[in-house]
């Protein structure tokens, strides 16, 4: 039996942080950031039955084209998705009223929808990309067992190429669902590796009034390479989310709308319609 400590729920049942019951989630899910952007979404909904909030978590579940769909704001950065990932999880996976991990264990189906930066000349501001693999550039995932399921020849090569400072951690490189890549990709969707930072300014190589230790960091992810997949942006949760997700058990997969372009120092002059346009194509895609 798992302790009350370690899973811990309020009062009602639910689990902690997310403030959830089993049957207030869909097995499909979109992860946004920003809990404004959940409503973007299920705006497209014909039926909304189940809305909570609690902190930065905010999740509404309803009716896509006949699709049942779950829409949850995970708030910025790896350390929220370890926390929405492990309770997403034992709503599941775990029965709550005898704290026993379930014999048959359920897979759920989790797409990210985010916005992010490219580091290529050649993705331009408004397009699509997919992350076919998550590099991680934090140490949160590092807390767990990954050695059986990330990719260390790639790992490898990018400690090499970009003269990593292992005192930072080592990098970490998750492969995405291959199943939900075929269930949305189209020609239109650049792929490759997503960096995921731990931080927004100095992790991601923004200089304010602070230096860096590596400030030419982000030219050499520019110029990444591994058996021709290039490092296509940077953002603050993919990799976390490939990690947590195989090691449980679900499906998983990351898709960003390019507002801004740092190779070519270029921004979106409508983001807005560009996350739009990402939003439609996921929900056809999904309902499909």
């Amino acid at each position: 039996m798992i302790q009350s400590s370690e899973l811990i729920l309020n009062p009602d049942g639910s689990v902690y942080h997310l403030n959830l019951k089993p049957e207030h989630i869909a097995k499909d899910i979109i992860f946004v950031g920003d809990q404004n952007r959940v409503e973007k979404i299920t705006k497209h909904f014909e039926k909304i039955e189940f809305s909570q909030q609690k902190r930065e978590f905010k999740t509404q579940t309803g009716f896509y084209k006949g699709k049942r769909i779950t829409v949850m704001s995970s708030g910025i950065g790896p350390d929220n998705i370890d926390i929405v990932m492990n309770e997403l999880d034992a709503l599941v996976n775990i029965d709550l009223k005898t704290r026993e991990i379930k014999d048959e264990l359920t897979s759920l189906n989790i797409v990210r929808i985010g916005t992010s930066g490219s580091l290529q000349a050649d993705i331009p501001c408004d397009s699509f990309v997919m992350s076919q693999y998550g590099l991680g550039l934090d140490n949160m995932l590092r807390s767990y067992l990954i050695d059986d399921i990330s990719e260390k020849d790639m790992e490898e090569a990018f400690i090499k190429q970009t003269n990593w400072d292992m005192k930072k951690g080592r990098p970490y490189v998750i492969k995405g669902s291959e199943t939900l890549e075929k269930r949305l990709e189209s020609d239109k969707i650049f792929k490759g590796f997503t960096g995921t930072a731990g931080g927004f300014y100095g992790p991601q190589g923004r200089v304010l009034r602070l230096n860096i230790q590596d400030p030419e960091l982000n030219n050499k992810m520019d110029r990444f390479e591994f058996n021709g997949i290039k490092m296509t942006n940077l953002e603050m949760e993919t990799g976390a989310i490939y990690g947590l997700g195989k090691l449980l058990g679900h499906q998983c997969l990351s898709l960003n709308a390019i507002i801004a372009n740092r190779a070519t120092g270029t921004f979106s002059n409508d983001p807005y319609k560009a996350v739009d346009a990402l939003i439609d194509y996921t929900l056809d895609k999904l309902a499909e």
